[in-house]
């Protein structure tokens, strides 16, 4: 989700009663559109960085610092020269524009007390950030826009400052009841597109939570919409407004079930009720928890780009030699019959005259029913006989090595089936080190480096970090291990896991093994099979079903078959139960 106009009107909320009063100590441009704010507080300093990137303008305090150039811009030091050590008077934003402005309060080289007015537009890839003089003059910008790249307006020192209205949207902020019933209620739109095309500061997210708050279908067309519906939508909206003037916001990020982060707020979405919700004391944190989160899911979903790739061919290839085998295979369920009509023909072949087409013999292995055996008149019966004994051997054969090749084949299958499942679920680059890992072992892709890809061979370099099982904790203190690949899979279950450990795994699907450690010779409590039982279901194909049926037994049951692949195990005998993918009532230790 964009920055919308709540979410800025939010942002403004907390800079007003962080930075009002405050000085500015320092200003830094570590990026050619980025200014970082160094500011002197009643609650001590704070650094606000702000950025007007095409692809992701944002502003938010920050712990972090970040390398600035040697040479500062020439826009930095523009700001330096003005503001360097200036009080922030105020932020404030027309109305519910994703404009930020930053009165500022200086002294001049003569002395005199001048304002300021530092300009962060937050408009997409028409973010900016201007600054400018009381009179509202351009002073400079981050980025200057000429009338050869705007038609609308310029950006340039000397020019008038100004909002270009690109499209006729009302202030939401200074409701009316009848504009409302008027603007949203005939356009020939769907009802949500009604609401963000019609005010400012709306964005297409927040235009559906007010429908979905009022229970209305958000595809259904304006014009449609009944009376008593509008009025009732009219309502939603007013109090949606009232919050933002009154500043009553409870920013939070919402997480899909892989725990990735799909949407931010500073109201409340209860759209996304089924997902699961981490509210945020700040703005600030929020977006900077929200934007490092996708920024790192982003990185490793690009690093395993490649692999996805291999898999993906290697599984197709398999698949389809599979399907083939299985085709292959299908044709062989004839042999019996050939090898059935060579005994008939040993056993009644003497009633066959020279020249026959067929012949018709009771079947002694079907109650003497009749079967009728066709052929070759060109032979005698026992030599057809002989032709049907070649024919059963050859399909007998060609059964037996297929019968072997599917299993191995189908091995192979099932073993890039959870490697790709384990790609989805891979959260950083040493998970992505070990599922590479498990490719080389298996052949899929040959390694790589001077020493094999095993270091960096060179004396002193620093090892990367190990990918390690996920730790989690029930509220009673049963500790629950859960392997992030294949690799760790027979690791946590054969080197790690004790005899008496109980071993959880989803039935047949791709998934992690589960061990819950045993506190004592005690039986676990049931809530805790449940607990470990939803985490296998979690970690497995079967994420996002509603329920996965999961097999549970003690390790001593399960064993590992010589020369089998990774992660591969067999038990025969166990215990089931269903369960619903969920980690949310577990606490992660690491």
């Amino acid at each position: 989700m964009a920055l919308d106009g709540i979410t800025v009107a939010n942002i403004v909320h907390e800079l007003n009663t962080a930075l009002a009063g405050s000085r500015i100590n320092k200003i830094t441009q570590p990026e050619p559109d980025e200014i970082m704010l160094t500011v002197r507080t009643m609650d001590g300093q704070k650094r606000l960085l702000m950025s007007a990137s095409a692809s992701l303008p944002l502003i938010y305090f920050t712990d972090k610092n970040k390398l600035s150039p040697m040479t500062a811009p020439n826009f930095c030091m523009l700001l330096r020269k003005h503001i360097g050590s200036g009080k922030i008077l105020r932020v404030w934003q027309p109305s519910l524009e994703r404009i930020i402005h930053f009165e500022i309060e200086h002294y001049d080289e003569m002395g005199d007390l001048r304002r300021k007015d530092l300009i962060l537009e937050l408009m997409g890839k028409y973010s900016n950030l201007i600054f400018c003089n009381e009179e509202g003059m351009i002073l400079d910008s981050i980025k200057h826009i000429s009338a050869q790249t705007s038609s609308v307006r310029e950006v340039l020192p000397g020019r008038e400052y100004f909002i270009p209205q690109t499209q006729e949207k009302l202030d939401p902020t200074d409701l009316s009841e009848q504009e409302f019933l008027q603007a949203v209620f005939s356009k020939p739109l769907p009802l949500s597109k009604a609401i963000y095309s019609t005010y400012t500061g709306i964005s297409p997210v927040m235009a559906e939570e007010v429908c979905y708050r009022a229970s209305i279908e958000s595809d259904q067309s304006a014009r449609e919409i009944p009376e008593t519906a509008q009025l009732h939508l009219l309502r939603i909206f007013s109090e949606l407004m009232e919050d933002v003037r009154n500043g009553h916001f409870t920013p939070a990020i919402f997480y899909d079930e892989s725990g990735i982060p799909v949407e931010f707020a500073s109201e409340p979405l209860t759209m996304y009720r089924d997902y699961k919700s981490v509210q945020f004391p700040t703005v600030s944190e929020l977006l900077e928890t929200y934007y490092a989160q996708r920024n790192a899911a982003n990185r490793i979903r690009q690093k395993s780009a490649d692999l996805r790739h291999i898999v993906n061919t290697i599984l197709e290839r398999e698949s389809r030699k599979l399907d083939l085998q299985h085709r292959q295979l299908k044709d062989t369920e004839k042999r019996e019959k050939f090898r059935i009509y060579g005994e008939l023909l040993h056993t009644y072949g003497y009633s066959a005259q020279p020249g026959d087409r067929f012949i018709t013999v009771p079947n002694y292995y079907d109650d003497n029913k009749e079967v009728k055996i066709p052929l070759d008149e060109n032979k005698t019966a026992s030599e057809n006989a002989k032709r049907y004994f070649e024919k059963y051997e050859k399909q007998k054969r060609t059964f037996e090595a297929l019968s072997e090749l599917i299993e191995e084949t189908r091995a192979e299958v099932e073993q890039l089936e959870s490697i790709k499942t384990f790609l989805d679920q891979a959260q950083t680059e040493a998970d992505l080190t070990q599922i590479r890992e498990e490719l080389v072992q298996s052949d899929y892709i040959r390694r790589h480096g001077p020493d094999g890809g095993k270091g960096s061979g060179k004396k002193g370099a620093s090892r990367p970090e190990k990918s390690r099982p996920y730790h989690y904790q029930t509220e009673d203190g049963y500790d629950i291990y859960i392997g992030k690949n294949n690799i760790q899979n027979d690791e946590l279950t054969f080197r790690f896991a004790n005899a008496g450990d109980w071993w959880f795994h989803a039935k047949k699907m791709p998934g992690s093994h589960v061990i819950v450690k045993r506190n004592s010779d005690a039986p676990l409590p049931d809530r805790v099979y449940e607990l470990a039982a939803s985490a296998a279901a979690y970690y497995s194909a079967g994420r996002n079903a509603d329920k996965v049926e999961i097999d549970y037994v003690q390790r001593r049951e399960v064993k590992k078959p010589n020369g089998s692949k990774p992660g591969f195990v067999v038990y025969y005998t166990n215990y089931s139960m269903v369960a619903k993918p969920d980690i949310s009532k577990l606490i992660l230790i690491n």
